[in-house]
Order: structure tokens, then C-alpha cells, then sequence
């Protein structure tokens, strides 16, 4: 159950970010003269894809640590590596497909999960600043 509320709340974060860094993206289109429908939806599909990957990812890690506990270290790894390659596919085949319909700007379909990095690093930064508090 703790688990569950872990990978709920560090998805929160990353959502907040992905959806920070939507709006400052869309800011820069909107500057350079070059926001359209396409940018407007390949950052909203770039962003709900980042966000469903961190979700399954941590999902999964939660999972195969839970194999690794129980004493199936092998079984948790292929669990991850299976589910990296999932997601990974999943990823290619819906970006590419709502790339080449025409309907997603491929640089702001792509961004977003450029973000999830920074996302986490600054999250980090300040969470260990709480606890230097504490």
C-alpha cells in the first residue's frame, strides 16, 4: 500500500513539471510566431506519453522489487526490461504515428520527454532541502 502512494505522488510531481514545462514550451512557440494546432497537440500527446511512461516505469519497479524481496532477482529484471521495452514501443509507434499523420509537431511531441529529467533533478533538489530542515 505504501508503494502505491509513492508512485501516486511522484507521478503528481512529474505531472506538475510536465505541465509547467507544457506552458513554458507553448510560451516559446507562441514567441518565435510558430504556436499552431499541430504544436498545441504534439505537446499535449508528448506530455500525456511522458507522464504514462514515469507512471508504468516506477509501476513496474515497484513490482520487480517487490520479485526481488521474494527472492526473484531474475524475475524482476526481466520483468524491467520487458517493460522498458513496452513502453519504448508504445512511445515509437504513437509519437511516429501522430507525426506522420501530420497532426504533431515533431519538436513539441518530442520535448516533453526531454523534461522528465529536469523534472525529477529539480524535485529532487528541493526535496533534499526539506530534509535539511527537518
Amino acid at each position: 500500500m505504501e508503494s502505491r502512494k509513492i508512485v501516486y505522488r511522484e507521478t503528481g510531481i512529474v505531472a506538475l513539471g510536465q505541465v509547467i514545462g507544457l506552458a513554458l514550451m507553448y510560451v516559446v512557440f507562441a514567441l518565435l510566431n510558430r504556436f499552431d494546432q499541430s504544436v498545441l497537440l504534439g505537446g499535449l500527446l508528448g506530455t500525456v506519453l511522458s507522464i504514462a511512461n514515469f507512471f508504468f516505469m516506477a509501476v513496474s519497479a515497484t513490482l520487480a522489487s517487490d520479485k526481488a524481496i521474494n527472492q526473484d532477482v531474475k524475475g524482476g529484471k526481466s520483468l524491467m526490461k520487458g517493460s522498458y521495452f513496452l513502453r519504448l514501443a508504445l512511445i515509437f509507434l504513437i509519437l511516429f504515428a501522430g507525426i506522420k499523420s501530420g497532426l504533431c509537431h515533431v519538436l513539441s511531441s518530442v520535448l516533453p520527454l526531454v523534461f522528465v529529467r529536469p523534472i525529477i533533478t529539480i524535485a529532487e533538489f528541493f526535496r533534499k532541502g526539506d530534509v535539511k530542515q527537518a
